[in-house]
């Protein structure tokens, strides 16, 4: 499946997902209270996966893997810092804990168990190598306009397995020709394979914002078959990203979900970065878009015996910090995003990947 990227630009560097070049540490979403019946760890990893990390500590202590929080997934080709929860009466065993891979850094008391979404973000730091002048000065370009502008909220290639078709177990399941005792495995797949449709509408919608660019609201309406008058007004929003009639926007970074009744005005609303609009996660007991965004977005979902949900179409990335060093063509590279957003997507915009020219 080809992802589209808002930019036109081609830009050369070498990014190894490495523990050296690629660190990742979770914000909190609320400080921790000092005090409870609750542990709460600030673990460093690398080369290991959550999974790894929590049966590490599941081993040692005897107890099982769901008895620990944690509030979020981390990439094992990183050097991770996440925030895990362990009943306190193991504080002083866990003075003993040693790992090759897996070191903790700090202990604090809390009143409750971290659970899955608790966190703010992820500060990601990231070595870009073989970085020119040339493109040294067209990263910089493009890293004003993400400031500015935000960024496509797919899901990351770590989604969908090693060979990126999980998504196709994922189907299978849903339509009952494969069969897998393992719920968690099976749960995990069928995910993959909402995050696939996910992708995919993503992906439609970010050509239609790329068409606009380019061409007349009547044209762009006959090239992907809308119906006539279906883009009026498009155009002239100030987002890259284009609001249609019938989105379905969410308050941002976190927030109420609601109707935009009027385009125009929730347009102006988004471009000040407090609202954002959402796609469909299919599954069940989650709202639809309508009118023409409904009619992109039917053909992208699927009856899923799994809860849906809505996930933000587009995100801001915020606190983008970065260092050239000249002497080594190294291209040193901070930023924060909100939770469920993958790096790879500010990546793929920085090397202008699968933009709408390069899939036609």
């Amino acid at each position: 499946m080809k992802r589209i990227y808002p930019l036109n630009v081609k830009n050369e560097f070498v990014f190894n997902a490495s523990p050296r070049d690629f660190t990742v540490e979770e914000i909190p979403l609320y400080p921790f209270t000092g005090e409870g019946e609750h542990l709460v760890l600030k673990v460093r990893k690398k080369e290991a996966t959550t999974w790894e990390m929590l049966d590490a500590f599941a081993d040692f202590l005897g107890i099982r893997r769901r008895d620990i929080g944690y509030a979020g997934l981390k990439d094992k080709h990183a050097m991770t810092m996440q925030y895990i929860s362990l009943p306190a009466k193991f504080e002083e065993k866990l003075q003993n804990f040693t790992h090759e891979k897996i070191k903790i850094l700090e202990t604090t008391r809390h009143s409750n168990k971290i659970r899955i979404g608790h966190l703010k973000g992820n500060r990601f730091e990231i070595r870009l190598k073989k970085v020119l002048g040339v493109q040294k000065e067209k990263i910089d370009s493009v890293l004003k306009w993400i400031k500015a502008n935000g960024v496509p909220n797919y899901f990351g290639n770590q989604r969908f397995g090693t060979n990126g078709n999980n998504w196709e177990d994922g189907k299978k399941l849903i339509e009952g020709t494969l069969k897998m005792r393992d719920r968690k495995t099976r749960e995990f797949l069928m995910g993959s394979y909402q995050s696939w449709l996910f992708n995919r509408w993503l992906a439609k919608r970010m050509e239609i914002n790329l068409l606009l660019e380019k061409f007349e609201e009547s044209e762009v309406e006959d090239l992907i078959q809308l119906p006539k008058g279906a883009l009026t007004g498009a155009k002239a929003q100030p987002n890259f990203y284009k609001l249609l009639k019938g989105d379905l926007i969410m308050h941002y970074p976190y927030g109420k979900l609601f109707g935009a009744e009027d385009v125009e005005t929730e347009a102006a609303r988004f471009a000040t970065k407090d609202t954002a609009p959402t796609g469909l996660i299919p599954g069940s007991k989650t709202k639809r878009a309508e009118d023409i965004a409904g009619i992109i977005e039917a053909q992208f979902d699927e009856p899923i015996k799994l809860y849906g949900a809505r996930r933000y179409a587009w995100v801001q990335v915020t606190e983008i910090e970065k260092r050239y060093i000249p002497e080594k063509a190294h291209y040193e590279l901070g930023f924060v995003l909100p939770k469920g957003s993958y790096a790879t997507n500010v990546l793929d915009v920085l090397r202008g990947e699968d933009a709408l020219s390069g899939t036609r």
